[in-house]
């Protein structure tokens, strides 16, 4: 078994790709004012045993694409954590690359509400999301560095 954690590691970017959305193979395409697009192809790792895409792989892309969201309008370095999800599947996914745009819905204190769709190559739409955050009392994130700063920069997707 290799090492359980606490793990820490350095990002490209604030809005940039963690190493899960990396072992996905998650895009950025957009972030900023509170929107994001990103996609990820259906690579045969992401098959469920009905050939579809897994469930989990929309949910994670869905998910992601809200976090990158929030990251466009909180401050660099905020630590924040899904506290929510609600999800509906829509349509299954056979091929192709599949999109994911979200949008900051809401804020409360120090709760983020934010939406998900996600959509095939076809335009089909796959999966409805919406997820609730929370910002954390401690509000800095520890053992992550961030080689730019930069809160918009997609670099390193």
């Amino acid at each position: 078994m290799g090492d359980t954690g606490p793990h820490q590691f350095e990002m490209d970017a604030w809005i940039s790709c963690a190493p899960f959305e990396r072992l996905l193979n998650m895009t950025i395409e957009k972030a900023r004012d509170g929107e994001a697009v990103l996609s990820m192809p259906f690579e045969l790792k992401l098959a469920q045993g009905a050939g579809l895409m897994h469930g989990g792989a929309l949910i994670s892309l869905a998910d992601t694409a809200v976090v990158m969201a929030i990251k466009s309008v909180v401050q660099p370095q905020t630590h924040f954590a899904t506290i929510s999800v609600e999800s509906r599947f829509l349509y299954p996914v056979k091929k192709g690359v599949v999109t994911a745009k979200a949008r900051v819905t809401k804020r409360t204190g120090r709760h983020l509400h934010g939406e998900a769709m996600v959509a095939d190559e076809e335009k089909n739409d796959i999966l409805h999301f919406s997820s609730v955050f929370k910002i954390a009392k401690d509000a800095q994130i520890k053992g992550i560095t961030f080689t730019d700063p930069e809160p918009n920069s997609t670099k390193g997707k």
